[in-house]
């Protein structure tokens, strides 16, 4: 394998499958500063496919810990006039918008609580910029990322260090089905209509509730509405992939509907810190007890963070089994750990559309943070319109 071709072809599946750029479109991006070396490529990528500019902001957290640490809380958390201006400016001229992450789940193991959530806040307040233009003005968007050593040296120690980060490259691009001789186009459009049709499969049931339980303690029922869809990822007039991997099907569920306890199965990064063993206690939909040890805080700062933080905004299914999962490996990034399990997400709903029937809500906050669930044994029951039962998932996987 050529590795630096194999690289370009992922910026080009990033690029075309993901963010489907446009000619004349500008593409704002977002990169960790760590993965400077891959930037370029992606951009000139994006400019082959007749991007008009393509804007590169870093994120560099390893500076913004320094700053958490001499500056208050309030104004690390603050967002500037300039930061606004620098994105709000493109998204006005109609641009699309990419995150390409990288991860160090070490960065901020010896700061305090508070001030890891000072800089998650801050860095999750600027990318609300993006999430609204995506929202109101519907463009593209995509999450994906960037290998780095810091990642590689983390979640690889089983591997010589040298040779780690290649091995992380070579994974990434298995997870998102890249080859040396596929057509990325033809191979995620295909995996795009699997997945509508098995959410379109779970529609045609209607169900109004679905019921987690789990031999770890789980034992959740989420309310679903008549407009909470599986069937497939609804964007704007140009079709394209908001994650890169992904497996999900998943939904907007009733605001108010969530009722029990749920465990976490897979670590959370917040703010850089790496958040494990942890669950929530729901009533009437919000968050009434945050279940955990180290990581409390941060949890109960980000239930806390509006008035609706505390609820519940998307549920996910995805097989036990699938192939993230299957990699035997946990990647402490969001974008690939969901997509190795069911999930929920606390905060925004997926639609920002209201049901038509007024007795129904979808969730909207400031944040939308998707945290894993699902095991190896996980059983979920849904309920149709009619009362009747169907087992949807059973040990892990789907059973219909």
């Amino acid at each position: 394998m050529n590795l630096e071709e194999m690289k370009r072809k992922y910026a080009y599946t990033l690029a075309r499958v993901g963010l489907n750029v446009q000619k004349g479109q500008p593409v704002l991006v977002e990169a960790c500063v760590e993965g400077a070396a891959f930037t370029p490529v992606f951009a000139e990528e994006c400019y082959k496919l007749g991007a008009s500019n393509v804007i590169v902001h870093y994120l560099d957290e390893a500076n913004m810990k320094v700053a958490a640490k001499y500056r208050s809380a309030e104004d690390v958390k603050a967002v500037e006039d300039w930061e606004v201006l620098q994105n709000q400016k493109y998204l006005d001229e109609g641009a699309c918008y990419v995150r390409l992450e990288g991860v160090n789940p070490a960065l901020m193991a010896d700061v305090p609580e508070d001030q890891a959530n000072a800089v998650f806040a801050h860095v999750d307040a600027v990318r609300n910029i993006m999430r609204k233009a995506s929202r109101e003005k519907h463009c593209q968007w995509l999450i994906a990322m960037i290998p780095t050593q810091e990642w590689a040296d983390w979640i690889l120690p089983d591997i010589p260090a040298e040779s780690r980060l290649e091995e992380l490259w070579k994974l990434l691009l298995k997870l998102c089905y890249i080859d040396e001789e596929n057509d990325v186009v033809k191979t995620w459009e295909e995996k795009k209509q699997r997945k509508a049709e098995r959410g379109n499969k779970i529609d045609s049931y209607h169900f109004t509730k679905l019921h987690y339980t789990a031999s770890n303690g789980t034992d959740l029922t989420i309310e679903l509405t008549p407009d909470s869809k599986f069937g497939g990822f609804r964007g704007g007039a140009i079709p394209f992939s908001p994650n890169i991997p992904t497996e999900e099907i998943c939904t907007t569920p009733e605001k108010f509907g969530t009722e029990g306890v749920v465990y976490a199965t897979r670590p959370l990064l917040l703010g850089g810190k790496a958040i494990e063993n942890f669950g929530f206690r729901f009533e009437k939909g919000k968050v009434v007890e945050v279940i955990a040890g180290e990581g409390k805080q941060m949890l109960e700062a980000l239930v806390q963070m509006d008035e609706n933080s505390g609820y519940l905004g998307e549920c996910a299914l995805v097989e036990y089994h699938s192939p993230i999962s299957m990699s035997n490996r946990v990647y402490y990034t969001t974008l690939i750990d969901e997509n190795a399990s069911c999930h929920l997400a606390l905060g925004r709903g997926l639609s920002s559309v209201q049901p038509k029937d007024s007795r129904y809500t979808f969730n909207d906050a400031v944040i939308h943070i998707d945290f894993m669930i699902g095991t190896e044994d996980m059983h979920i029951t849904g309920t149709t319109e009619d009362g009747r039962e169907v087992v949807i998932f059973d040990q892990g996987d789907f059973a219909i």
